[in-house]
């Protein structure tokens, strides 16, 4: 399958846990997630332009720390025009960003972002919930 997320061709690294089932590589968790996004899962100043044909939109931080739960390394953040970050993973060398079909044909810059922390991205309490909401998703869908 050709998947079209920033970095899938090399996105290969290990899980570093299996709580949420068994995913060999990001491209699988992508898989799993492409079932489970959704407009609840989408930020809520941007729930109105999701869709299913862009089901990335809105969800970068919470899918971002998500798959750090999954496969470990850092999350950065992209500063936007908003002043808002775009969230994406590295995992040593593996740059991937799964919910980078969002921004179409516009190319992203994934060099010298700085890192984001979990506790400032949930500080905000919708945040904090639609990540759970995720997770717990993921963990009923990996339990099928």
């Amino acid at each position: 399958m050709t998947y079209q997320f920033y970095g899938w061709e090399n996105a290969a690294v290990p899980a570093v846990t299996d709580e949420y089932g068994r995913f060999g590589t990001p491209r699988e968790l992508y898989d799993a997630l492409s079932e489970i996004w959704c407009a609840d899962t989408c930020a809520p100043r941007m729930r109105s332009k999701w869709t299913l044909e862009n089901r990335t939109l809105g969800q970068c931080s919470i899918t971002a720390f998500l798959a750090q739960d999954i496969f470990g390394g850092k999350v950065y953040g992209i500063r936007r025009p908003d002043g808002n970050y775009h969230c994406y993973n590295v995992v040593g060398d593996c740059v991937f960003d799964l919910t980078s079909e969002q921004f179409g044909e516009e190319t992203l810059v994934y060099e010298n972002n700085p890192e984001q922390f979990r506790e400032d991205h949930f500080a905000k309490e919708e945040k904090r919930q639609r990540y759970e909401f995720l997770k717990e998703a993921l963990k009923r869908r990996c339990a099928e």
